[in-house]
């Protein structure tokens, strides 16, 4: 078995095909590619979506995915949820499988703790309420100032950030396996990290505090997270992945 993983795509799959991705050729469906949140296949349920979704289930691999903050959660809360190697998935495609929060997979016995969402950083000029009677006018007056906003169950879900339930599910699954873990697999990263990257820009939340939380009691021996759209180690634990698709070493 081979794992991959990889950062965000945004519904844009590109670094899949095969000049770009030429190891597939020796790869099966008990192979695996993980993306570190913002996948962006299931969007907007178009005819586009579902090309995209068929051509990665195609793929000889199978792709794993966690959540980021531009996911359509209304539409993924559509998918019926189900146990896969020791936790809980929703399977989009036969073969593209959502990775759930607070979850232990065991993959080629290893253990991957998943735990998707972040706070998104493109909203500074607020969220848009589709019904709102001025709605088109604020749209207007947004797009001719250039203002960073998103739609409400448009662009944006606050979804996007866990649940206490989701928390409490990931706390008890790690209570029951000693705080050990082989890798972890997030879409933001943990508070201390976040500093170092954004040198301030970044804002904690509750999401990135729980990791650093997490960055502090657990063992590990590899981090990996998207989100930032780049492709950096920091302190050789914690893997940032942007377009990168690395191999890992099992």
């Amino acid at each position: 078995m081979a794992i991959f993983i990889t950062g965000d795509t945004h519904g844009d799959f590109a670094r899949f095909k095969k000049g770009n991705f030429p190891e597939q050729a020796e790869l099966t469906k008990e192979d695996y590619v993980i993306i570190c949140g913002d996948f962006g296949g299931v969007w907007d349920d178009s005819p586009s979506d579902r090309y995209w979704l068929d051509w990665m289930d195609a793929k000889p691999f199978t792709t794993l995915f966690v959540s980021g903050n531009h996911e359509n959660y209304d539409l993924l809360a559509r998918y019926p949820i189900q146990e896969w190697r020791g936790g809980r998935v929703q399977f989009i495609r036969p073969s593209v499988i959502h990775l759930m929060r607070g979850q232990i997979y065991e993959l080629e016995g290893k253990r991957f703790f998943t735990m998707g969402g972040a706070s998104s950083h493109d909203i500074a000029d607020g969220i848009l309420e589709p019904d709102d009677p001025q709605f088109k006018r604020k749209c207007r007056n947004m797009d001719a100032r250039g203002a960073m906003y998103r739609i409400n169950h448009q662009s944006w879900w606050k979804e996007e950030l866990p649940n206490e339930t989701e928390y409490r599910t990931a706390r008890a699954n790690l209570e029951k396996c000693g705080w050990t873990v082989n890798y972890i697999v997030t879409h933001c990263c943990p508070t201390s990290v976040q500093e170092e990257l954004g040198a301030g820009f970044y804002q904690a939340d509750a999401l990135t505090d729980f990791l650093e939380e997490l960055s502090q009691r657990c063992q590990f021996e590899n981090w990996f997270f998207g989100h930032y759209h780049d492709n950096r180690a920091v302190e050789q634990k914690y893997v940032l992945l942007y377009e990168q698709i690395t191999r890992l070493n099992i």
